[in-house]
């Protein structure tokens, strides 16, 4: 058995817990705990010296599925009185000294202002031999001055604002999360380039609302400029960004997303609901029309687009009219994928408390139909690309059928997924890599590229993020993860105006 003491993330939710999850770990790294998954198997415990869930909370079942997890763990810590469990992330900041309450045997609960506390709390409740509940309610220091341990050598989460200020009445984020923070554009940029030199060839920017980014330095462009300057950085191959918001949506980010050739023809663009009496209840402050032609406006310039969504189903009040809408809505908007919901009651929101609450059984089969249209709709368009030639960043493995089929998978530049054959005797690529195929079938949620086998178009680029996926694979002590990088400058209001936001000093310094 290891003698170093093991740490053990475990990630629910969206990429913002993902992204908070790297911090979580590289946080214990630095504290002296070694990932579960780097020890050798033969020395691997069954359970981590400490365990940390990062929840989400935006979803009914999020409780359940945390105590159902903390339950499963009660023996472990029976067993092991030393072990260790930490509850972080937006359930953590909502039910607080609750989750104690409800599992005596959690040791330190902390919430989504203070991931930084984590060792300290840690390190008190061992000694004092009593749990330890720390929330803060506002943002301290930005997340991105912690020390991180990502994920993947080649592809990076790059936060530029944390928090939200809308009031959308079903959402249960703002609440947890707190106002927008945005960071200063040099700083971003800094962060980029040391991502970069790292061998990072694709950086995802996120926000909970990206395209209102630069609301608390007076510049409604800032998000444009910041694309078209991520567009200047040596070695950036790929640009993406989650999630904009429709009502603050503007001309100048979709001339940027064109005009920018690494900033990626992918849009998440999020419904919510197709009928206008819903988005007015559910305080969304824009329409289906207006929508629809913010669409328009991204085909019009970016003709390869693919546009993806959330929507939810059921929301109090929603008609069969209003649900009529939204599958109208989805008919003409042509969305690449969608994610889609049952509306579940989150106490707290306005809307928990609305009346004309729908019947579940009316919410599942109306759920159950969306699934289908979106279902035909993504297979036509999967369709309309069979015989075009796309590049993929190939990945570690995005396929469950990928071993019997002998194909590798990966992303096209708009984030289709696409298994694609490697022909006899050709070169393979790495994770990492880019990869030029010919896609021979679409299917309702990936492509299939299979035309090397035939003499069809086949060809890889070797990358410096293909490099840096080769050199984690020689050093078994890594687990596949690249080592632990350190933090970054913080928030903070921008000394100069944010139109400087182009190159940026190197890492340490100063930024503007």
């Amino acid at each position: 058995m290891t003698t170093q003491k093991t740490y053990d993330v475990r990630t629910h939710g969206c990429q913002m817990n993902v992204h908070d999850s790297e911090r979580l770990a590289g946080l214990l790294e630095t504290a002296g705990y070694v990932d579960l998954a780097s020890v050798p198997a033969a020395e691997r415990p069954e359970v981590a010296d400490v365990v940390v869930f990062n929840t989400c909370a935006v979803r009914e079942n999020a409780d359940n599925k945390l105590y159902g997890n903390l339950g499963q763990l009660r023996p472990a810590k029976l067993r092991n009185p030393d072990m260790q469990i930490a509850v972080g992330g937006c359930l953590a900041q909502k039910d607080r000294g609750l989750i104690v309450d409800k599992a005596p045997w959690v040791d330190v609960v902390f919430g989504t202002h203070n991931l930084g506390s984590l060792p300290v709390l840690l390190d008190r409740a061992a000694h004092n031999r009593r749990a330890q509940v720390e929330i803060l309610e506002s943002l301290e220091v930005f997340p991105s001055t912690l020390p991180t341990r990502r994920d993947s050598a080649y592809s990076a989460w790059v936060s530029i604002s944390v928090g939200c200020n809308n009031t959308c009445t079903f959402c249960i984020v703002p609440s947890l999360r707190g106002k927008e923070a945005d960071r200063r554009p040099g700083e971003v940029l800094a962060e980029i380039e040391a991502l970069v030199a790292q061998g990072v060839v694709e950086i995802t920017l996120l926000g909970q609302n990206v395209n209102t980014y630069g609301v608390e330095f007076g510049d409604r462009l800032a998000f444009g400029k910041l694309l078209r300057a991520c567009g200047e950085v040596d070695g950036l191959e790929r640009v993406r960004f989650t999630s904009p918001h429709p009502a603050a949506f503007t001309d100048d980010v979709i001339r940027a997303m064109a005009e920018t050739p690494n900033v990626m023809p992918s849009l998440h663009m999020p419904l919510q609901s197709g009928s206008d009496k819903v988005l007015r209840d559910m305080r969304r402050s824009y329409r289906s029309a207006r929508f629809l032609r913010i669409l328009d406006e991204v085909r019009e310039q970016i003709p390869d687009a693919a546009i993806t969504t959330d929507v939810i189903v059921g929301f109090p009040g929603e008609t069969e009219a209003d649900f009529q809408g939204t599958l109208d809505v989805v008919r003409a908007a042509r969305f690449s994928s969608a994610f889609t919901f049952q509306y579940s009651v989150r106490p707290g929101t306005p809307a928990a408390t609305m009346d004309g609450q729908v019947p579940k059984e009316v919410v599942q089969e109306r759920f159950e139909r969306l699934i289908a249209l979106q279902e035909q709709v993504s297979w036509a368009e999967n369709r309309r690309i069979e015989g075009r030639e796309v590049e993929v960043l190939v990945a570690p493995s995005e396929g469950r059928k990928d071993a019997e089929t002998r194909r590798l998978s990966g992303r096209a530049r708009d984030n289709r997924l696409v298994h694609f054959a490697v022909p006899q005797g050709a070169d393979v690529p790495r994770p990492g890599d880019l990869v030029t195929v010919g896609v021979t079938y679409g299917a309702p949620h990936h492509l299939v590229a299979d035309a090397g086998l035939t003499g069809g178009p086949y060809a890889v680029r070797r990358t410096r993020g293909g490099d840096a996926w080769a050199a984690l694979q020689a050093d078994p002590a890594a687990a596949g993860r690249p080592r632990v990088s350190l933090g970054m400058p913080s928030v903070g209001r921008p000394d100069v105006p944010s139109h400087a936001a182009g190159r940026a000093p190197a890492p340490g310094c100063t930024a503007g």
